[in-house]
């Protein structure tokens, strides 16, 4: 097809200025109207409930927006980093959440192994997985303080566990003290992330797993089969001395009671006995010859019930004679009617 020709074209096949002119000012308005479009759509920006905005100009931070519809000056001048500041994100270590709900599917393999494993103070590899919980407390430090803020947040968080689990014997961090050593190191991790200056807040560290590993599994149990063997004579040891101490202790109590009651008899019928004897010794110097004859016929009183027969011998007589017979119903008086 022949090139169209235009009046005023000189015979060589383009168009004359004017008309040039008046295609490219028809024209101008389409970059004109992209440009705005451009413009308008990069000048606004809208921020989640969950997140805040930092806003940079030429790389410089300007402002931090809160959550809703925000105006930032265009074409690059302006720009917007999201950061998730009210969620809650977790770091795993030791395993990796490969779906989460109902039917929540883990992963575990060399890599995370070579996290979890650890040497306690006793000795002793466990397998510990645990998941730190942490949300940004300040977006511009998190953004600039640290060139990867959450691989400063796993290193710190690995080297603390692996610390506590170092300095700790092996049998308390898989029994009763797993919560402790979660709490020391959630406030350990805070002070070492508060020292880098990431604005990270660090809301729990949580141990899920804390095993032997599979290969050292048999032995473990065998040496907690052991250690339970240990604290169940330890158990019984201590229920024997709690019931023979005491029954020990109140039996030297009833001793000692024995011997004080004994000694409080004694002393109060020896004071008794002095009192009567002071008393007679009143009574004797008052009249000796009634109270020494009052006193040998009380002894004589005394002593001859339990004397029982009394018996004589004579020169010449062959047979004893009786003298009182004590012991029967009635008194013999001596042979010949003596007095």
């Amino acid at each position: 097809m022949a090139n169209p020709t235009y009046p005023s074209s000189g015979g060589n096949g383009f168009p004359p200025i004017d008309v040039l002119l008046q295609q490219l000012k028809s024209l101008l308005p389409v970059p004109i109207l992209a440009i705005i479009g451009f413009a308008g759509f990069t000048s606004f920006y809208t921020v989640q409930p969950e997140e805040e905005a930092v806003v940079k100009r030429f790389g410089k931070v300007i402002d931090i927006n809160p959550s809703g519809f925000h105006f930032k000056i265009p074409f690059g001048i302006d720009t917007v980093q999201l950061v998730p500041t009210a969620r809650v994100l977790k770091e795993e270590f030791g395993f990796r959440t490969v779906s989460a709900g109902d039917r929540t599917q883990y992963v575990k393999n060399r890599e995370h192994r070579g996290e979890s494993l650890m040497l306690t103070g006793d000795l002793k590899v466990i397998d510990v997985e645990w998941v730190v919980q942490f949300q940004i407390a300040d977006a511009s430090k998190f953004l600039h303080e640290s060139r990867d803020p959450i691989q400063t947040i796993r290193d710190n968080a690995e080297a603390v566990m692996r610390r506590i689990v170092g300095n700790s014997l092996g049998s308390d961090v898989l029994t009763e003290k797993r919560v402790q050593v979660a709490t020391t190191a959630r406030f350990e991790l805070q002070d070492l992330l508060d020292s880098f200056n990431i604005g990270v807040q660090i809301n729990t560290i949580e141990l899920q797993d804390v095993t032997p590993p599979e290969t050292v599994k048999p032995a473990f149990n065998e040496v907690n089969q052991a250690e339970q063997e240990r604290e169940r004579l330890i158990n019984e040891a201590e229920k024997r001395r709690n019931q023979v101490i005491p029954r020990a202790e109140g039996q030297a109590l009833q001793i000692i009671a024995g011997a004080e009651a004994y000694r409080a008899e004694r002393v109060n019928r020896a004071r008794g006995e002095a009192g009567r004897f002071t008393a007679i010794l009143s009574e004797y110097k008052n009249a000796p010859m009634i109270t020494r004859q009052r006193l040998y016929l009380e002894m004589i009183d005394q002593v001859l019930p339990k004397a029982g027969p009394v018996y004589i011998m004579e020169d010449g007589v062959s047979a004893p004679i009786p003298l009182l017979n004590l012991g029967q119903s009635g008194t013999t008086l001596p042979i010949g009617g003596g007095k």
